[in-house]
């Protein structure tokens, strides 16, 4: 249960972390949330929990202190778990997982987000979920499929939109949404703006591998789901999640982005000769882009971008990430890496934006290679700017309420400054009323 739910992804340290111990910096538009330490420790961790408070986390998002979670804990899913699944890992974690005496940094939110009572008024409106129900609708596989996605998996958490609340949008559901630096992709039946295209094939072994030759390889927090959870589920498990996921209904117009995608996102592109041209050529005459593909991917994805002959290394055409209208899964890709293992198998791929190469992969070089690979190899629509790239090593686009944040405490100043204001002048004139009566 714990596997699915994929505890372990956020609350382990993702280098050489303590199981459950907590201290994983989970990026927000509001800041930084840290994980707790959700190990049977009694000092640090839930080793005092009861049973009752151990569901009161899960289905309401309220410590056993009385303090409010944010939905960085996905409790607005988990309220979906059933009674007997909550009994499950409340067992296994006060039995099966060692006690750790380590405590988690501190969640420090700016003002007025680090006012968690704050969270009582938006989980009112927002976090109305019900433990789950079959659909009687709905085959017994298909509903095993949506209660493993929706309430242990948390899937919708990322792939679903939000409002200008951050809140998710139910109408929208799975119609893809930016993830900090990231891009959860539609993943609905659409063919075009979502994956009507894959078979159920491509699915399963998307869940179980992260890697479909050819197509889609995962990386960022969907590699982290299938790395810590995915590639351990049963094959029915995966065959429930694949019969839910494919009749997902199609949203083909998702968002302002997605709207604009024209045709499947791993349709796009073609292999590419135009690397061999640049031998001999002179420096001033050719495109930047061009010059940093040479030099800084050609060597694992290969001059024509058909990647390495194992497939270790992927091909850069028919590809989603290079087919989206929404840049910014390539962006992080090349800013982050790849770094996940599955079964025995290790996949890599530096971050530039870290270690040696980040002295001379600048944004302006991102962007400038990014949009080589994007007319070479995917989408010829897309172009970024360097603003782009740092607005995705920053974090992508900040929502509303993000946005806001910084101008909240001066309004508020102001506004409580004009009540006393206000206060004092009408105490005046009553003073002075009463003085003319006498």
């Amino acid at each position: 249960m714990a596997i699915a739910a994929d505890c372990a992804a956020c609350h382990t340290e993702p280098k050489n972390g303590l199981p459950y111990a907590g201290g994983y910096g989970i990026a927000s538009p509001l800041g930084k949330i840290y994980s707790t330490n959700i190990t049977p420790s009694k000092k640090y961790g839930i080793g005092n929990y009861t049973e009752d408070q151990f569901k009161k986390v899960l289905r309401n998002g309220i410590r056993s202190d009385g303090g409010y979670l944010y939905p960085a804990m996905p409790y607005t899913s988990y309220a979906r778990l059933t009674d007997r699944d909550i009994q499950d890992l409340y067992a296994y974690f006060m039995n099966g997982v060692l006690p750790i005496d380590k405590a988690a940094p501190l969640t420090n939110l700016p003002f007025p987000f680090n006012i968690r009572i704050s969270m009582w008024g938006w989980d009112l409106f927002f976090a109305n979920a019900k433990p789950f129900v079959p659909d009687p609708m709905h085959s017994v596989i298909v509903n095993r499929g949506a209660y493993l996605a929706l309430a242990l998996g948390h899937c919708d958490t990322c792939h679903t939109p939000r409002n200008a609340l951050m809140a998710e949008m139910p109408s929208q559901s799975m119609g893809g949404a930016a993830l900090s630096s990231w891009y959860a992709p539609n993943i609905t039946s659409s063919h075009t703006a979502g994956i009507g295209d894959w078979s159920a094939h491509d699915i399963a072994l998307y869940l179980r591998t992260g890697d479909i030759p050819g197509k889609a390889q995962a990386a960022g927090p969907m590699a982290e789901a299938i790395e810590h959870s995915f590639q351990y589920l049963s094959a029915s498990d995966i065959d429930a999640l694949v019969a839910y996921i494919r009749q997902i209904p199609a949203n083909d117009h998702t968002g302002p982005i997605n709207s604009r995608q024209q045709a499947a996102r791993d349709s796009y592109g073609h292999i590419s000769y135009e690397d061999s041209t640049l031998r001999g050529a002179l420096l001033e005459s050719i495109n930047r882009g061009e010059v940093l593909y040479d030099g800084a991917c050609a060597s694992c994805h290969q001059p024509t971008g058909q990647g390495s002959k194992d497939g270790y290394y992927p091909q850069l055409f028919h590809n989603t990430a290079t087919g989206s209208v929404e840049p910014s899964d390539l962006v992080a890709t090349v800013l982050n890496g790849v770094d996940r293992t599955i079964g025995e198998k290790h996949y890599f791929m530096p971050g530039f934006s870290k270690g040696s190469y980040a002295e001379h992969l600048s944004d302006a070089d991102i962007a400038d290679v990014s949009n080589y690979v994007f007319s070479r190899f995917g989408n010829p629509d897309i172009q970024i700017t360097e603003h782009d790239v740092t607005r995705i090593r920053c974090g992508g686009a900040k929502p509303f309420l993000a946005e806001i944040g910084p101008y909240i405490t001066p309004t508020l100043l102001a506004a409580g400054f004009l009540l006393l204001v206000s206060f004092i002048l009408v105490i005046r004139k009553r003073l002075l009323r009463k003085a003319t009566l006498f």
